[in-house]
């Protein structure tokens, strides 16, 4: 997937904002390119997990839809642990035409966002290229 920088940092910025908690949100796109960062409230408010109220998400979803892009991804933070899909996180997976992108603040001057593909269970790291 094809991510710009400024989307990046715009996702860097929400987990930064979050802390002690994980951030989470959506981000729009289309053909391989990720467009639009969607910014969700963590219905957990919990440092070690995350979850987007189903009235949100559809909100977000119809917001995708109008600006005429598709669900390019969702991602979330890691406060502590590194970018890597937890067991909790491939058990909620539920999207699995979307890369999860997780953003991990463990070294809070180095932060490193990676993505991946969750479908049936099995993580493969997808490719992300920071234009």
């Amino acid at each position: 997937m094809r991510i710009s920088q400024q989307l990046v940092d715009e996702i860097v910025a929400h987990a930064r904002e979050d802390l002690p908690n994980e951030c989470c949100g959506m981000v729009g796109g289309g053909g391989g390119e990720a467009r639009t960062v969607y910014r969700a409230e963590n219905a957990e408010a919990s440092p070690l997990r995350y979850s987007i109220d189903s009235q949100e998400q559809f909100r977000l979803m119809r917001e995708i839809e109008a600006a005429g892009e598709e669900l390019a991804a969702i991602y979330h933070s890691h406060t502590k642990s590194a970018a890597y899909p937890s067991q909790t996180d491939v058990n909620l997976a539920g999207w699995p035409e979307a890369v999860y992108l997780i953003v991990s603040l463990a070294d809070p001057g180095a932060p490193e966002l990676k993505g991946f593909w969750i479908r049936d269970g099995e993580i493969s790291e997808a490719e992300l290229v920071v234009e």
